[in-house]
C-alpha cells in the first residue's frame, strides 16, 4: 500500500511506502491518467528563496516584451494592444491553473458537483493508491471512517469487482494501553466487514451476566465511621439513588454540552474515543464537540465518548464538590502538600473529570489507573456497568487478556467467574471500590461526573494493580500521575503521627494496608540503594525532597513503627528469619546460631530515651485451690482472662502461686514537653502438689 500527504504548503505530494517506510516527494496526481506516467520526483531543498525574491522573478518572455526600448519604438495603439495581449494571456493562465488545481483535487471517488472549497479545507489532504491499478483516491472518499494508518494493501472497488480474490488486509493490532488501541471485532477479526458500533449492544445481549447485587444506602450512612466500622466498607460498590447527606455539590440537571465548553473554554482540547475502534480520534475540542453532541443521532457519523476531561482549575469546577467520604479518604486531598497545589504546581489532578457519551457508546474491561477508587455521578442520562470482582484469579485473567491478542478476539467475562450488571439512572451516584474490573455502555446520551482517589484502607490491591499496568506495559500517559510521590508523602505524615502518638490505634485492616505501603517503599528503598543507575534515578525523580531527607531511612522507620503500634515490644526490624547454617552434611562441624541477636535498620536509629529505669519486686506466694489445666486444644481458654475463675471449689486439688512484678519507666523529651512510659509486667507461677 501507498499513502501520500499533499502539502499546499509546498506544493509536494508526500508518497510513503508502508512495506519499507521510504518517503519520496513527488508531484501531485494531476490527473488519474497523467499520474500513472508522470510520477516525477522532485528535490525538496532545505533552503528557499525568499518570498520577495521569487515574486519579483519574472519569465523570460516577458521579460523581452518589456524591454524599455522596444517600448519607445512602439506607436501608443501597439502598446495598448500588446498591453490588452498581456492581460487576456495573464487571465488565460490563471484560468488554466485554476482549472488544473481543480483537476489535481479530485479523484474517481469525489462526489460530482461537490465544492472544490470544501476540497481546499483540508490543509494536508490524505491519498491512497490502489495496490492494482495505482490509481490514487482520496483517503475520506473511500475510507469509510476507518484509520488510514491502519491499512496494510489497499485495492479500489473496480479491481477487486474484476479480481474477487483480492482483499484488503490490516495491520496487526499495536500492543499498547488498554486505554488506546486499534479496532477489534471479537466476532470476526479478520473478516475485513466495517465495525458496526452496534454490535456492543448485540454482544451484550447474548452474554450471561448476574443481577444487581450490591448495596443501596442513603448518603448520611456514606461517611468515616462506616469505613472503619464495616469490615465490608469500600470492597464492593454501593449505590446512593439520591444525592441527600453525601455532603456533595454538583450542577442543576439542565446543564449542557454548550455549557460546558463555555465554562471550560471551547478551545480545549478534549480527547475523544472512536467507539467503533476504540481509539482516539484526534483533534477535537470542546467547541467541535458541541456541536457533535447537538446533532441528531441519525446525523452523527460515528458513536463518540469522551470519558477523560480533567475540570479542576475552570469555572466549572467551582460548581462541583466530590463527596463527603471521597474528600476524608483522598490522599491527594490529605497528604500531598496545601502549599504545592494549586494553580502553578504541579500535583495528580484526577478528582474533577467530565463524561461525555452518546447513545450506544461503549467504554470496554479496564481498571481505573493504579487501582484507585472512583465516584461516579449521573447529571442527566443513564449508564448501565458491568463489573467483575478484583480476585486473584480474576486479576490474573484480565492480565493475561489486557495488552495481548486476546484482548481483540476475546470477551474478558468468558474467562471469568462471574459478571454482574448494575443500571444507574439520572441523580444515581456509585462508589466503585479499588481494583475493581469493569465496562461501561451508555443507552442514551448522558452527562457524569466523577474523579479517581487512593486511600489507605486498600492500599495492598492498589499496589497489585500498578504491578499489572507495568506487567501489561501500559504507557505512563495512562498510570496515575506522580503515584511513587504521593506514596512518600503519605508515609512521611503517618511517620510523624506515630511519633506523637506510638500507641496509634489502627484498625487491623488499616493496620495491613498501611504496612503493604511500607513493604512498597522498602522496596523502593532497596533499588534506590542496589539497583541499576536507571532504575536509581526514577526512585529517585519520585521522592519529594521537600519533605523526605532520606528516603531508605524514613522507609525502614515507617515499616518499624507499624509494628510497634500493632504489638510488636523491640526495636528490631521484626520477625526472625532463619540464620543460613551449614546444615546436617558429615564431617562439617553446624555453625551456632546467636538466639539472642538483634539486627537494627539500616540508616535508621530509633530515637533513644534520655533515662530508663527497671524494678524488680517478688510479690512472694500463695495457696489456693485451683483445677489443674484440662486436656485438649481449649484448655488455656479459661486462664486467658486473669480473673482467676478457676479458684474456688473446695474439691479442686491446691497449688502454689510465686508472682514477680517488673516495672521499666522510660523518659525522654519531645518538643512540647516530655514522654513517659510505665511498662508493667507480673509473671505467675502455677505448681500443685503431686506434681
Amino acid at each position: 500500500m501507498t499513502v501520500g500527504v499533499r502539502s499546499k504548503a509546498l506544493g509536494l505530494f508526500l508518497e510513503k511506502d508502508s512495506h519499507n517506510e521510504h518517503v519520496t516527494a513527488k508531484r501531485p496526481p494531476v490527473s488519474q491518467a497523467l499520474a500513472r506516467h508522470t510520477e516525477l520526483q522532485v528535490t525538496v531543498h532545505t533552503k528557499q528563496q525568499p518570498r520577495m525574491a521569487r515574486a519579483k522573478k519574472q519569465d523570460p518572455q516577458n521579460e523581452e516584451t518589456s524591454d524599455p526600448a522596444m517600448n519607445d519604438s512602439m506607436t501608443p495603439e501597439q502598446q495598448e494592444q500588446q498591453e490588452e495581449s498581456q492581460q487576456e494571456s495573464s487571465s488565460s493562465q490563471q484560468q488554466q491553473q485554476a482549472q488544473l488545481q481543480r483537476v489535481e483535487e479530485t479523484c474517481p471517488a469525489c462526489i460530482p458537483g461537490q465544492s472544490f472549497s470544501e476540497l481546499n479545507s483540508f490543509e494536508k489532504e490524505r491519498w491512497i493508491r490502489c495496490d492494482a491499478c495505482k490509481i490514487w483516491y482520496h483517503w475520506r472518499c473511500v475510507g469509510n471512517g476507518e484509520e488510514l494508518d491502519s491499512i496494510d494493501k489497499w485495492y479500489c472497488q473496480k479491481c477487486i469487482e474484476e479480481k474477487p480474490s483480492r482483499t484488503i488486509t490490516r495491520k496487526a493490532p499495536a500492543r499498547k494501553s488498554n486505554r488506546k488501541r486499534t479496532q477489534r471485532d471479537y466476532a470476526s477479526l479478520d473478516s475485513g466487514v466495517m465495525f458496526d458500533p452496534a454490535r456492543w449492544n448485540q454482544m451484550l445481549q447474548e452474554k450471561p451476566t448476574k443481577g444487581d447485587p450490591f448495596k443501596r444506602m442513603q448518603g448520611s450512612d456514606v461517611n468515616l465511621a462506616w469505613v472503619e466500622e464495616d469490615e465490608t466498607a469500600m470492597r464492593e460498590p454501593i449505590v446512593i439513588e439520591k444525592p441527600d447527606g453525601l455532603g456533595m455539590k454538583m450542577p442543576s440537571s439542565d446543564l449542557s454540552v454548550d455549557d460546558v465548553a463555555e465554562l471550560v473554554g471551547e478551545d480545549t482540547p478534549v480527547e475523544v474515543i472512536d467507539v467503533a475502534t476504540q481509539s482516539t480520534s484526534p483533534g477535537w475540542t470542546l467547541e467541535k464537540w458541541a456541536e457533535y453532541m447537538e446533532l441528531e443521532p441519525e446525523k452523527r457519523d460515528k458513536v463518540l465518548n469522551v470519558i477523560s476531561l480533567e475540570i479542576s482549575s475552570t469555572k466549572l469546577s467551582d460548581m462541583i464538590l466530590p463527596p463527603r467520604i471521597v474528600r476524608e479518604l483522598d490522599w491527594v486531598e490529605n497528604f500531598w502538600p496545601s502549599t504545592r497545589k494549586g494553580k502553578g504546581h504541579t500535583y495528580p489532578k484526577v478528582q474533577l473529570y467530565c463524561l461525555m457519551g452518546v447513545a450506544k457508546a461503549w467504554t470496554d474491561w479496564h481498571v481505573d489507573f493504579a487501582g484507585s477508587s472512583v465516584y461516579y455521578h449521573i447529571l442527566h442520562g443513564s449508564k448501565i456497568f458491568y463489573f467483575i470482582r478484583p480476585t486473584q484469579a480474576n486479576l490474573a485473567a484480565y492480565e493475561r487478556w489486557s495488552g495481548t491478542e486476546l484482548q481483540y478476539q476475546s470477551w474478558l467475562g468468558d474467562m471469568v467467574d462471574e459478571v454482574f450488571k448494575v443500571e444507574l439512572q439520572e441523580g444515581n451516584t456509585m462508589i466503585i471500590p479499588s481494583g475493581w474490573i469493569h465496562a461501561v455502555y451508555t443507552p442514551v446520551d448522558t452527562m457524569v461526573f466523577g474523579g479517581n482517589f487512593l486511600h489507605s484502607y486498600s492500599v495492598a490491591t492498589q499496589l497489585r494493580v500498578r504491578n499489572i499496568e507495568i506487567a501489561t506495559s501500559v504507557p505512563k500517559k495512562f498510570r496515575f500521575p506522580m503515584f511513587s510521590k504521593l506514596c512518600w508523602y503519605v508515609a512521611d505524615k503517618y511517620i510523624r503521627d506515630l511519633r506523637a502518638h506510638p500507641d496509634q490505634d489502627y484498625t487491623p485492616r488499616l493496620s495491613q494496608s498501611l504496612m503493604a505501603l511500607a513493604d512498597f517503599l522498602v522496596s523502593e528503598a532497596r533499588i534506590l540503594e542496589h539497583g541499576p543507575d536507571a532504575a536509581k534515578k526514577e526512585v529517585k525523580e519520585q521522592i519529594p525532597t521537600d519533605r523526605v531527607k532520606d528516603a531508605p531511612a524514613l522507609a525502614r522507620e515507617f515499616r518499624w513503627r507499624l509494628r510497634l503500634a500493632a504489638g510488636a515490644a523491640s526495636d528490631d526490624e521484626g520477625p526472625k528469619k532463619m540464620e543460613k547454617t551449614n546444615g546436617h552434611v558429615n564431617g562439617v562441624k553446624r555453625r551456632r546460631v546467636e538466639e539472642d541477636g538483634v539486627q537494627r535498620f539500616r540508616n535508621f536509629k530509633p530515637r533513644l530515651w534520655d533515662r530508663e529505669a527497671t524494678k524488680e519486686e517478688e510479690l512472694g506466694t500463695e495457696s489456693v485451690r485451683a483445677a489443674r489445666p484440662g486436656v485438649g486444644d481449649g484448655w488455656s481458654e479459661p486462664w486467658m482472662d486473669g480473673d482467676d475463675k478457676m479458684m474456688g471449689s473446695p474439691e479442686d486439688p491446691e497449688a502454689q502461686i510465686s508472682r514477680q512484678r517488673t516495672v521499666v519507666v522510660k523518659v525522654r523529651k519531645t518538643l512540647g514537653g516530655l514522654e513517659r512510659q510505665r511498662i508493667e509486667r507480673t509473671v505467675e507461677q502455677w505448681e500443685w502438689a503431686g506434681e
